[in-house]
């Protein structure tokens, strides 16, 4: 794709004999949400992985703003502009919240503006603020969240990679979560690659969106194609008539 900030072209990665992406193509232009769609199992994990130099690819490339990617160490990808927000947030909870968000800055050398830009995250969070200085294993399943997004932010990600972030949220909580998402891509214009199980809030915050099953990209479109009942059951849950509701329905929900 033209412009893409981020393009994944033939993408195969595995974990030891299990094959976990199969000739994926992907691009994100730069400002989009792009929600990556799947059931469990289906490879989203592992591509985030996989683009973020966790997983290390076995053929196919990756390339950010026109530049390949492929087979760097994973803090060198980090530090080109690529933040990620992984699936079960992966916090430090034995450091406090604001020893948190300093490791999210911990490539940058501009201290004198990390301390702004902590400024700015508890400005956007201020729970954080308020507890800035409780153990981070500590916090309820929402203010870690906030957490790890914030950590994250404080990278200054050029684009940001969000691996589940509703996972375990109460519904009130994912709404709140979902609209800081869709506020940080209108106000600030950052770039957004998410992987999430809330199709039908993905589906409104989304830009364009690919839908993945057993390791390969089965459809992609912009978010219209998958917007009815129909379409989302036979893209998402595999079939037309399964009768499950488009939710976090496999998470116990957390306050």
């Amino acid at each position: 794709m033209a412009n893409a900030l981020l393009e994944v072209s033939g993408l195969t990665a595995s974990y030891g004999p299990v094959l976990a992406i199969q000739h994926a193509d992907l691009a994100v232009r730069q400002g989009q949400i792009v929600a990556l769609l799947g059931a469990n199992g289906a490879g989203k994990t592992s591509l985030l992985k996989a683009i973020s130099g966790v997983v290390k690819e076995q053929s196919g490339s990756v390339r950010f703003e026109g530049v390949s990617i492929s087979g760097r160490p994973t803090a060198e990808i980090a530090a080109l502009g690529i933040g990620h927000v992984p699936e079960g947030r992966e916090i430090f909870p034995q450091l406090t919240v604001l020893e948190n968000l300093r490791m999210g800055a911990y490539l940058r050398r501009d201290s004198a503006q990390v301390a702004v830009d902590i400024d700015a995250v508890y400005a956007q969070f201020p729970i954080l603020r308020e507890r800035m200085h409780t153990l981070a294993g500590l916090l309820s399943g929402g203010q870690q969240q906030m957490l790890a997004l914030a950590r994250a932010l404080l990278m200054r990600p050029k684009l940001l990679l969000m691996d589940e972030p509703s996972l375990g949220l109460a519904p009130l909580l994912t709404r709140e979560l979902f609209a800081t998402i869709a506020e940080l891509n209108a106000n600030s214009g950052l770039t957004i690659l998410l992987v999430e199980q809330n199709v039908a809030l993905s589906l409104k915050v989304a830009h364009y969106v690919y839908v993945m099953e057993n390791g390969r990209i089965v459809s992609s479109g912009p978010p219209e194609k998958f917007s009815a009942q129909n379409d989302i059951a036979r893209y998402y849950l595999g079939s037309r008539d399964s009768g499950l509701p488009i939710s976090n329905r496999d998470h116990s929900p957390e306050i």
